[in-house]
């Protein structure tokens, strides 16, 4: 199978790029990092959002999603159902139905959370949080998707590929066409990992 190093569709979102914006429900602020596609019904969103209150999270009818809380001292998930989940330092997670009606209740002070949203019927996703410790090699089979989002740290590329260094808060997309596609990532911090493919 070919492998390319570098296509043209890959990039780094600086954070200085991310879109701020009312959440759908007008309870809080998020701000987007990208939404796939871009104009009409995206298939898959990664977003950052600031909670900065108690609130109601915004409801997303055929959508998954999964939370990591990266700054603040957690929030607490408050399911209609009885269900509560609290997200706690350094990097509490949860992945639920975007359904489901949850209320956020803050721990201690304003947090900030890394949200993927992903359409179930179209995309199969997966995020993992890793430390970055020297070089990390990132295969990407054809037609996916990694975004590497580092929450901490300085990362870069190897020079063949083309992209920019990294620093904490910034987000590469790493798009693989009709071939696999190949990256290395060398760096100290850590960083979520986030694989999308289509179903």
């Amino acid at each position: 199978m070919e492998v390319r190093t570098h296509p043209a569709r890959s990039r780094v979102i600086p954070a200085n790029e991310y879109r701020r914006e009312r959440w759908r429900n007008g309870a809080g602020w998020t701000r987007e990092i990208i939404a796939v596609p871009a104009e009409g019904a995206w298939q898959w969103r990664l977003s950052i959002a600031e909670i900065e209150q108690d609130a109601p999270f915004s409801r997303f009818e055929g959508i998954e999603r999964e939370i990591v809380l990266i700054s603040g001292n957690g929030v607490r998930l408050r399911f209609d159902d009885g269900d509560v989940h609290a997200l706690e330092p350094p990097h509490g997670r949860l992945r639920f139905s975007g359904e489901r009606a949850v209320h956020g209740e803050l721990i201690d002070g304003a947090t900030q959370d890394f949200n993927l949203m992903w359409r179930r019927d179209a995309i199969d996703a997966q995020l993992w949080h890793r430390p970055l410790v020297g070089p990390m090699v990132i295969f990407a089979d054809p037609h996916t998707t990694w975004a590497v989002h580092l929450l901490a740290g300085q990362a870069r590329f190897a020079d063949d590929s083309g992209l920019p260094s990294m620093h904490a808060g910034d987000t590469a997309l790493l798009q693989a066409g009709e071939a696999r596609l190949r990256h290395v990532l060398e760096g100290g911090g850590e960083v979520l990992l986030a694989r999308l493919q289509p179903r």
